[in-house]
C-alpha cells in the first residue's frame, strides 16, 4: 500500500510539474501582475495631528518595504516559507510531501504554499481547495517570480494579509494591537504578527492571548533553531508578554464631523474615500469640539429640566464654531447624541432664523447711508394681501413685548429686537432694495415679502456661520471649511475648494454692525451672554411659536452659531427662545474656551475711517458713508450735524 501511495504521488507530481511547465511556456494566464491595487484606509486628523477616525472598507495602512524591519522579514520567512529566497515561486519538495498526506487522508488537507502562492491566493484567486486552483496558483506564482523581486513580493504579501480583529496588513496590525509603528516593535510583537496569517481568528491576541503567545513562541523557537537569533534573544523574548490593545477599528471621535467630511469629499468628486488611502487634515480642534458638545448638552439639560413632559426624541440642537477671519471650522456638533440620531442638524437642516437675521436688514440700511443713530418708527402696522386662491389675508406683526417705542435709533431697535421697527426700516429702504441686498449677501431662495425681515425663511447653522462672517469678518465673506488639506496615497495634495474671501461691504460699515451687536450683548436681548474682560457681539433669534431658538455670537477671534428646536418642527414651550435657550450654550462655551485659551483676543479692532462722538454719555460710531443719516425720511447734511449736534 505504501509503495502504491508513493507511486501515485510521484505520478501526480510529475503530471503537475509537466502541466505547469507547459502552461507557463505558452503564457496563457491573463492576469496583469503589475496591476496591483489594494483597498486602503483613509485617515482623518484634527488640526493638531490627532487621529479623529479611520474610514475604510478594509482597514489597511500601507507599508513600503523599507518601512518593514529586517527581523520581521526573518520571522515571517522562518515560520511560513524558509526557502523563500531560494525557490522560484513553489516548493516542489513541500508539494510532494503535501500530496502524500492528501492521499493518505483521502482529501486535500495539506497546504504547503509558499509566500508567493499565498499572495496569489489572497490577491488573484479564491480559497477553494481543488487541484485545478492549486495548479493555477502555481502558474501565477511562477509569473510573479519572473516579474517581481523578492522584496516586492514581500511588500505585497505583508500589505495584503488579514491579521485578525479587522486589521489588514502588517502596519495596521502593529498600530492596532500594540499602538506602535513597525520600527518600534520588539521581537515578540513581530512574532505575534507573523504568526497570525495561519489562523487570524484563532490567534487574535485580543481574544485568545494564550494561543497567540504560544504561536509567537513557535516562531521564536523556529528562528533560534535556524540560527537567526541568539540564545539571549531567544530566552529574553520567550516569556515576554506585550501590552495588547483592544479597541474599535474606526476610532471615530467625532462621528458628525466624519460623516460630513465624507459627504463633502463625495460632492467634490472623490468617490473612493473608503478605499483610496487618503490623508485628510481638518480645521477641527478636538478639544474645542468636545467643549462645543458639552456646551450643547449643558443647555439641552436645562431645557429638559424646565419641561418634564418634553419629547426627548425630538428636542435637539446644533453648534458650529468657526474662526470667521480664516474660515476654519473649529467645532461642529450635529446633535445631542449621535447614537440616538445620526442626522446632522448643523449641516443638513434648514431652520427659520427668527430675529437672528435682523442684523442683515440693518447692515443693508447702513450701506444705504443710515447710521446706528438714525431713527426709525417703532409703531404698529397692518398689511393686507391675498393668498394663492385670491382670498384676503391680514398680517399684523407685533413686538414680543406687545408695546411700541415710537421713534428709536437703529441701535436700540436691534438691541431690543423690535419687530415693528425692523419692518418699518424695510419699508423706508424699500423691500426690493433690501431683498436685493440679502441676495448679494448670499442668502438663497428668499421670498420677497416683509416677513423676511423677521427671519421667516431657513438656512442651516453651517451655512449661517459663513453668512455671518460678513459681519464678524469686517465685511469679508469668508468661505468656511472643515477640510484643510487632502493628500492621496502617494502624498500628492488635492485641492477641492476655493477658500478666498470676498468683500461684501466695507470694513467700516461692518464695524458699525459689530458695535450694534455688542450692544445687544451688553444691554439687549443677548445680555445673558455677557462676560467680563472680553468684548462679545451677537444676536438672539426665535422663530414663530418658539419653533426655533438661535444665538449667533462672536468674539474678536471666534464665532459660535447655536440652534435648538424639535426635529419634527413642532413648537417648544412658549418661554423657550434665543435668549433663554440658546444663549446659555454660547456662554458655557465661551467661558470654558477662554480658560483653554487665556491669550485669546479680547477687543474688537476699529478700522480706519470709523469715527466716534459722545452724546449724552453714549458713544456713537459713524463712517464717511453714514454722515448723511436719514431721520423721518429726510436727509440731514454734515453741516447740520456739526451745527446742531443732532446725532454725534
Amino acid at each position: 500500500m505504501r509503495v502504491l501511495i508513493y507511486f501515485l504521488s510521484f505520478c501526480l507530481l510529475s503530471l503537475a510539474v509537466a502541466f505547469i511547465a507547459l502552461y507557463s511556456f505558452v503564457h496563457s494566464t491573463d492576469i496583469d501582475i503589475n496591476n496591483y491595487k489594494v483597498k486602503l484606509s483613509t485617515q482623518i486628523y484634527d488640526r493638531n495631528g490627532v487621529l479623529i477616525a479611520n474610514v475604510f472598507d478594509e482597514n489597511r495602512l500601507y507599508a513600503k518595504f523599507d518601512e518593514i524591519p529586517p527581523k520581521l522579514i526573518e520571522a515571517l520567512v522562518a515560520i511560513e516559507d524558509t526557502s523563500f529566497f531560494e525557490h522560484g515561486g513553489i516548493n516542489i519538495d513541500a508539494i510532494f510531501r503535501a500530496i502524500i498526506k492528501d492521499i493518505q487522508k483521502g482529501r486535500l488537507a495539506e497546504g504547503a504554499s509558499t509566500l508567493t502562492q499565498q499572495l496569489v491566493k489572497n490577491v488573484y484567486l479564491t480559497n477553494e481547495k481543488s487541484l485545478q486552483r492549486k495548479l493555477k496558483e502555481a502558474i501565477i506564482s511562477y509569473e510573479i517570480e519572473d516579474n517581481l523581486s523578492k522584496e516586492e513580493i514581500l511588500e505585497r504579501y505583508l500589505n495584503t494579509i488579514f491579521l485578525g480583529h479587522g486589521y489588514y496588513g502588517i502596519k495596521t496590525a502593529a498600530q492596532g494591537y500594540f499602538h506602535k509603528n513597525l520600527d518600534e516593535l520588539n521581537l515578540k510583537e513581530m512574532a505575534i504578527l507573523v504568526g497570525l496569517p495561519k489562523a487570524p481568528s484563532t490567534y487574535d491576541p485580543t481574544k485568545r492571548l494564550d494561543l497567540s503567545l504560544s504561536r509567537a513562541n513557535a516562531v521564536i523557537k523556529r528562528m533560534y533553531s535556524l540560527g537567526w537569533i541568539s540564545k539571549d534573544e531567544y530566552e529574553q523574548n520567550l516569556n515576554y508578554k506585550p501590552v495588547i490593545y483592544d479597541e474599535s477599528l474606526s476610532k471615530n471621535q467625532a462621528p458628525y464631523i466624519v460623516d460630513e467630511v465624507i459627504r463633502q469629499l463625495k460632492n467634490a468628486g472623490i468617490e473612493d474615500v473608503k478605499t483610496g488611502g487618503y490623508k485628510i487634515e481638518l480645521s477641527i480642534d478636538l478639544n474645542t469640539q468636545q467643549l462645543a458638545q458639552d456646551a450643547l448638552k449643558f443647555a439641552w439639560d436645562a431645557i429638559v429640566k424646565r419641561d418634564a413632559n418634553i419629547d426627548l426624541n425630538q428636542i435637539n440642537g446644533a453648534m458650529v464654531v468657526t474662526n470667521p477671519h480664516t474660515g476654519e471650522v473649529l467645532a461642529l456638533v450635529g446633535g445631542i447624541d449621535y447614537e440616538a440620531s445620526k442626522f446632522n442638524r448643523a449641516t443638513m437642516s434648514n431652520r427659520q432664523l427668527g430675529s437672528s437675521f435682523k442684523p442683515f436688514v440693518y447692515l443693508s440700511a447702513l450701506d444705504l447711508g443710515y447710521s446706528p443713530a438714525s431713527k426709525i418708527a417703532d409703531i404698529a402696522r397692518v398689511f393686507e394681501t391675498v393668498d394663492a386662491k385670491g382670498e384676503k389675508l391680514i398680517w399684523k406683526p407685533s413686538n414680543i413685548t406687545k408695546n411700541f417705542s415710537g421713534l428709536i435709533t437703529l441701535k436700540e431697535a436691534l438691541s431690543k429686537s423690535r419687530n415693528l421697527a425692523t419692518i418699518n426700516l424695510m419699508l423706508d429702504c424699500g423691500l426690493n432694495v433690501i431683498h436685493s441686498s440679502i441676495s448679494d449677501f448670499g442668502f438663497h431662495s428668499v421670498p420677497k415679502n416683509l416677513s423676511i425681515g423677521l427671519g421667516s425663511f431657513g438656512v442651516s447653522p453651517y451655512e449661517y456661520a459663513e453668512l455671518y462672517s460678513i459681519i464678524s469678518n469686517y465685511g469679508l465673506k469668508q468661505p468656511i471649511y472643515l477640510i484643510s488639506h487632502i493628500y492621496d496615497k502617494d502624498g500628492n495634495e488635492i485641492s477641492i475648494a476655493d477658500k478666498s474671501p470676498k468683500e461684501i461691504v466695507k470694513a467700516e460699515q461692518a464695524f458699525l454692525m459689530i458695535d450694534m451687536l455688542m450692544d445687544v450683548v451688553n444691554n439687549g436681548s443677548g445680555r445673558g451672554a455677557k462676560l467680563a474682560d472680553i468684548e462679545l457681539a451677537g444676536k438672539t433669534g426665535t422663530s414663530n411659536k418658539s419653533i426655533d431658538a438661535w444665538f449667533v455670537g462672536f468674539s474678536p477671534e471666534i464665532q459660535v452659531v447655536t440652534w435648538f428646536g424639535n426635529d419634527n418642527n413642532k413648537p417648544m414651550k412658549k418661554y423657550e427662545g434665543g435668549a433663554r435657550t440658546a444663549v446659555p450654550a454660547f456662554k458655557y462655551f465661551m467661558q470654558n474656551y477662554i480658560k483653554l485659551h487665556p491669550d485669546t483676543k479680547r477687543t474688537f479692532d476699529i478700522p480706519d475711517g470709523v469715527f466716534k462722538r459722545q452724546i449724552d454719555g453714549k458713544t456713537w460710531y459713524y463712517t464717511n458713508t453714514s454722515l448723511l443719516p436719514k431721520i423721518n425720511n429726510s436727509d440731514i447734511t454734515l453741516e447740520q450735524i456739526e451745527e446742531e449736534g443732532l446725532m454725534f
